[in-house]
């Protein structure tokens, strides 16, 4: 099966329809794609199933048939509440067998029994045993959460994660008859004076209280703050992070933490001089030095985290530990050991979380570990304290989190949860209009099978400490909850397939932890779907996003703002496109050309990009919102007007856009070739703007202002 062009047979189709890929798909062009079947080989590879001969097909696919008559019990069980379902129980054919429910404590908790349906299913042969199957009914009026299913029997002794969910998100009240704004921003690239050459959680927590109190914003949307590596180079894209559970300590405001005021005179010196070089970077214009801020910082914060604490600070620190479980201790003990082996390769054993020189390390790193635990819970009680000021601000709903697909190939969450996710495979896009050679993000895929095998705690977990301080949270390419593009080991971008995750358990679960967290969910919804999962979505009440720029009618010109969902975060632009002003200016297709990345002529492109500009204006015209010879500043406004006149309950605003940026934070398909993510908050003269003058700006202040006059509710004479 060599030949990369091969199509699959039929044995090869059915054992990959198995375990959810999809043998075809439609390009963004309209073309239906056939998947190869050398490509079929290789993603089943990477998820641990050999299909190197036809023997081995049909082998393989025996097992996949005879998996759930091995089980007792199914893994686990997602439904929604209110919902009927039958639970099969495997045992010997004939033996008797009964079933309970222990519910979930944080649901109240006690214990249901569970009746058997009368339902008759022929036994079967496995490994040479007669397994026969019962049904039991789940009954239809289980409380939400995590409840534990119990089966015994002669030949049974098994449980199962029996899981709750919401039938629907419901927003919070004021967003149900009404609407909410609020800032969009990437808040390493927002610095203050004070701040050690990035943004932290200190100016989060300012730029949230401003804005809502001087702006009237009701949340304020940050890029994923999820962990990168502790030592350098840090990677700079948020969105690669080394676990998607834990923050990165990069953001912790040092002079915020409790015991820095109780540091001696020789310790605050410490402090102050690790301080010198990072703060000097905040009036750089040039790329943020994630490095030589964390490298600051570390070092003064292991200079904090050796201060005693009060016995009320301990027993927080403790509580926050036994919370996070094993899997912050885990997290510590990868830190530990990406400091022992900086620099170098990893040895083999290390790579192993299981094996005998990792137990050794987590005895022979227990200081190291204790610091990066205690890392987590200072950011965890700094993000918690930016919330609260984003609420005692007057925002309705805070901060707004973001939710990356997925995580570094040698970070800590594929060491730790190396049984749920794939190594020999990444996920990525096919080829679509923007990016014509497809994307490879070099992230491992969760493996379908083998996260429901561990009853989705892995992704519950996560889910639950990122919502933890959260008013909303947005899930970046949530179709990657439905389906995720796999690319192999070594193929290109174009040379992968689709593969199916179970969407109403994956949905459902992060509907239930929304809820329980009091948070809305907006999940990042572009590139190509399928009609239904946006409906879907919308049914189980998760918001989508909508991008003026990529909101088209059916003959491809600018969607009327009156037909936009109302069940979504409408903005003018998005982090993965130039600010405002430089898509006006088609810095898109300009930087594009730059770094090789088009398959066009530019010229081609550049009267694409013109023609898209001018239908925009067109629109802008029509609706009043521009004169005849508009500025830049007049565009930007009438454009951010434009999608107050959506129906959209959440609208957003760059603070790019704001203050007249025209440098994009992000150029998808290129990795050195542009300084992605590094790029610090300035005007559109090239002028950096701090936290402190960001609300004085006056290209912000205008634009708030035209803002709150379409916000306003119309008089009659105006409708």
């Amino acid at each position: 099966m060599s030949d990369e062009t091969e199509a699959p047979d039929e044995s090869l189709l059915r054992l990959g329809a198995a375990h959810g890929i999809l043998p075809d798909y439609w390009g963004h062009d309209g073309t239906l794609h056939q998947v190869s079947a050398a490509t079929l080989v290789d993603v089943l590879a990477a998820m641990g199933v050999d299909a190197s001969s036809p023997e081995r097909i049909e082998l393989a696919i025996a097992h996949v048939e005879d998996m759930p008559w091995r089980r007792t019990l199914p893994p686990v069980i997602v439904l929604r509440q209110g919902r009927h379902a039958h639970v099969p129980v495997h045992v010997k054919h004939g033996d008797p067998v009964q079933a309970w429910l222990e519910l979930d404590p944080e649901s109240g908790g006690g214990r249901r029994e569970v009746t058997q349906a009368d339902v008759v299913i022929d036994p079967r042969t496995v490994d040479g045993r007669l397994i026969g199957r019962a049904t039991f009914t789940l009954p239809t009026d289980l409380p939400l959460g995590w409840h534990e299913l119990h089966a015994s029997g002669p030949s049974a002794d098994a449980r199962c994660a029996v899981v709750v969910t919401p039938e629907r998100l419901e927003l919070p009240e004021p967003l149900r008859e009404g609407r909410a704004w609020g800032f969009m921003t990437q808040l390493y690239s927002v610095r203050s004076r004070a701040s050690w050459g990035i943004g932290d959680l200190a100016d989060l927590a300012e730029i949230a209280w401003l804005s809502a109190r001087t702006c009237g914003a009701d949340f304020l949307l940050v890029n994923p703050l999820h962990a990168a590596e502790p030592v350098d180079p840090m990677t700079p894209s948020p969105y690669l992070p080394t676990s998607r559970r834990f923050v990165n300590p990069l953001y912790i405001r040092v002079e915020d933490v409790r015991e820095t005021a109780y540091l001696s005179a020789a310790d605050r010196a410490l402090v102050e001089w690790s301080a010198e070089p990072a703060i000097a970077l905040d009036t750089d214009t040039g790329p943020i030095d994630r490095d030589t801020a964390w490298n600051a910082k570390r070092a003064a914060l292991e200079v904090v985290h050796a201060a005693p604490r009060s016995a009320a600070r301990q027993a927080e620190l403790d509580e926050y530990r036994e919370l996070e479980g094993q899997g912050l201790e885990d997290f510590g003990l990868w830190c530990a050991l990406a400091e022992r082996y900086a620099g170098r390769d990893w040895p083999a054993a290390a790579r192993d979380a299981s094996s005998e020189l990792v137990a050794r390390a987590r005895v022979e790193l227990r200081d190291r570990i204790d610091f990066y635990t205690w890392l987590q819970w200072v950011a965890d009680q700094q993000l918690g304290a930016a919330h609260r000021s984003a609420l005692e601000g007057g925002m309705t709903i805070g901060i707004m989190h973001d939710l990356a697909v997925g995580v570094h190939p040698e970070g800590a969450d594929v060491w730790a949860l190396a049984d749920v996710l794939a190594r020999g495979a990444t996920v990525g896009a096919p080829p679509d209009m923007y990016n014509q050679r497809g994307q490879n993000w070099s992230q491992p895929p969760w493996l379908p099978d083998e996260l429901a095998r561990a009853a989705y705690k892995p992704y519950r977990d996560m889910l639950r400490s990122v919502l933890r301080h959260a008013g909303a949270l947005r899930v970046d390419h949530i179709i990657g909850l439905f389906r995720l593009w796999w690319i192999p080991a070594g193929a290109e971008p174009s040379q992968g397939a689709y593969v199916r995750y179970d969407h109403e358990a994956l949905i459902g679960i992060l509907a239930l932890e929304a809820h329980r967290a009091g948070a809305v969910v907006i999940g990042e919804d572009l590139g190509v779907f399928e009609p239904w999962v946006r409906d879907y979505l919308t049914e189980r009440g998760i918001l989508g996003t909508s991008i003026l720029w990529f909101e088209k009618d059916h003959d491809g010109k600018p969607l009327a703002p009156e037909l936009y969902r109302r069940l979504a975060l409408a903005t003018v632009t998005t982090h993965d496109l130039p600010p405002t002003a430089g898509y006006l200016a088609d810095e898109h297709v300009l930087l594009r050309d730059r770094l090789g990345l088009l398959d066009e002529p530019v010229e081609v492109v550049r009267q694409a990009a013109r023609a898209e500009r001018e239908a925009m204006l067109v629109v802008l015209r029509e609706r009043g919102l521009v004169g005849a010879d508009p500025s830049e500043r007049e565009v930007v406004e009438a454009l951010h007007r434009l999608i107050v006149q959506t129906p959209a309950v959440l609208l957003g605003v760059s603070l790019a856009d704001a203050v007249g940026e025209r440098r994009t934070q992000n150029q998808p398909g290129t990795d050195r070739e542009y300084p992605n993510w590094k790029v610090p908050l300035a005007d559109g003269a090239g002028q950096l703007v701090l936290v402190e003058d960001l609300f004085h700006h006056a290209r912000l202040r205008s634009l708030v202002a035209a803002l709150d006059v379409s916000l306003r509710p119309q008089q009659p004479d105006q409708a």
